[in-house]
């Protein structure tokens, strides 16, 4: 599988997106590690979490001790990277954002103790607090890089002006923002443009549409049209096509079953062809990298 830079990481173009594990709606836990082994029988080597995928507060950290107990059933391969987020809460299962510098350090010794490591590999804020500049937020993860608890930092959910100010405090390695054919805000504000001027790694969530967005991928005419021409799934197809936009893309589609993680990691074996990609180009103008 191709590869790309996360710092002096490592890992594989396409990652797993871990979340549909741990919200409603769940698989077992059983079926739930051999999403992730499949994964990585596959050749993924990046497995994004959050503290926070989870049921409610009382659920937190799910998913990352779910991963970890995936690792260690595999020995704890090297050079896999688990990514995980701090910056929200699950109060009786909402969606809240707490920036506070001391939210997210004691969100960093929670996920420590959930993932059984000394050190995250890529620790991100999952999203700007309006009640907390972002550059304290970024300055408390940066003194957590300096305690050795954090090797690389990343943001999530966040546009141009949000990594200016976080940049002026730390070094950063990668965004993390909703990116797909359908959602392409980031391209439209500038944060793909950034990330290519600056080197970052963009890690596209819900690249196929997302959790209950997906249908759009598999519906379309388009990109089903492709992958009739190539033997390939329409979300093969839809996942090639942002790896071919730009080196800088990390596509992270999410799985439920082995199937599907086994199924993702397969686009980063088709190529398309001039003439796919030109088609694509005319059915998602607003795409670019």
């Amino acid at each position: 599988m191709q590869t790309i830079q996360l710092g002096d990481l490592t890992v594989s173009r396409i990652g797993l997106g871990a979340m549909p594990l741990s919200i409603a709606g769940r698989p077992d836990d059983a079926i739930s590690v051999r999403v992730i082994h499949a994964a990585l029988d596959a050749g993924m080597t990046l497995i994004d979490t959050a503290d926070v995928y989870c049921i409610d507060d009382a659920d937190l950290g799910h998913n990352e001790r779910l991963i970890a107990r995936a690792l260690r059933e595999r020995g704890n391969p090297q050079g896999v990277v688990v990514a995980t987020k701090a910056g929200c809460e699950r109060p009786r299962g909402a969606w809240t954002v707490n920036g506070s510098p001391a939210h997210l350090r004691a969100a960093c010794e929670r996920s420590l103790k959930a993932l059984g490591v000394d050190c995250i590999d890529l620790y991100q804020l999952h999203a700007p607090d309006s009640k907390v500049p972002i550059a304290d937020s970024v300055g408390a993860m940066a003194e957590l890089q300096r305690a050795g608890k954090v090797r690389h930092l990343g943001l999530s959910n966040v546009g141009p002006s949000d990594l200016d100010a976080a940049r002026a405090v730390a070094t950063i390695v990668s965004v993390q923002n909703r990116l797909s054919p359908w959602d392409t805000a980031s391209f439209d504000n500038g944060t793909m443009a950034y990330c290519k001027q600056h080197g970052l790694a963009m890690l596209a969530h819900s690249p196929v549409g997302g959790h209950g967005g997906h249908a759009r991928c598999a519906d379309d005419a388009t990109m089903n049209a492709i992958g009739a021409r190539h033997g390939v799934s329409p979300y093969q197809v839809c996942l090639a096509w942002l790896l071919s936009l730009s080196p800088l893309l990390l596509p992270i589609p999410g799985a439920s079953k082995p199937s599907s993680a086994t199924s993702s990691a397969g686009a980063a074996g088709l190529t398309l062809t001039d003439a796919d990609r030109a088609e694509l180009a005319r059915a998602f103008p607003a795409v670019r990298a």
